[in-house]
């Protein structure tokens, strides 16, 4: 089976998007784009992701509000029916995300709805800091099964997590955080090289600026050859 994989397009820079995309089509690995708010909100944003055609499609929003303003928020996206996966923050609640998961089914079928855990930016330190005080894997264990209970079709975590949550969850197991190996960590906490997220049991991983940045073929070809 092919390696699944989203490209992170973090740029308001249409053109810049439009040569990512350009430049990272193969039939080697499965290729997605993962689009965020940064995008979303800008200008063009919303108007360029609805043009988009044939592509695995990710809108990373991370809603986060109580339950109906979530569903609201989900039916104003009925235009992009481009859209497969959609992120809502699972923290948010049991109620919250039975509400996001029967708004996706009522828009759009095959609408993924990915729950989110704790973020790669956080280790247990910084965790602390905003008022948990319960150790990250332990948090990330109850939020994947209140998500599993909630019906979601996948969780996102770091390949530090993923090793066990495998063991729980049987959706989609997407891991960010992605660097190759020498890279720098940048805002990231909780890093790993693509070939050992796998290992660990993402069903797919998420990769940014060691693809977007620079060379995008001959980084997409480094990605590529890291599996072999």
């Amino acid at each position: 089976m092919k390696k699944k994989i989203f490209i992170a397009c973090d740029s308001t820079n249409i053109k810049e998007l439009k040569n990512i995309i350009k430049n990272t089509q193969t039939n080697e690995i499965n290729i997605g784009y993962k689009f965020g708010l940064e995008l979303f909100n800008s200008k063009n944003g919303r108007k360029f992701i609805s043009q988009i055609r044939k592509k695995n499609i990710w809108l990373d929003l991370k809603l986060y509000d109580i339950p109906n303003t979530v569903a609201s928020s989900i039916n104003s996206l009925r235009d992009l029916k481009n859209i497969n996966y959609l992120t809502v923050h699972i923290s948010g609640g049991y109620e919250m995300l039975l509400n996001a998961k029967k708004a996706a089914k009522k828009i759009n079928k095959n609408l993924k709805i990915i729950g989110v855990t704790i973020l790669t930016s956080f280790d247990n330190k910084t965790l602390k800091n905003v008022g948990f005080t319960s150790p990250i894997k332990k948090i990330v264990l109850k939020q994947v099964l209140l998500a599993k209970k909630a019906g979601l079709d996948g969780v996102v975590c770091s390949g530090y997590e993923a090793d066990f949550i495998n063991k729980k969850f049987s959706g989609e197991i997407i891991t960010p955080g992605i660097r190759f190996s020498g890279d720098g960590k940048q805002d990231q906490k909780r890093i790993m090289t693509p070939a050992k997220a796998f290992d660990n049991g993402a069903t797919s991983i998420v990769i940014g600026r060691s693809i977007t940045k620079g060379n995008v073929k001959k980084n997409l070809k480094k990605l590529i050859n890291s599996f072999n």
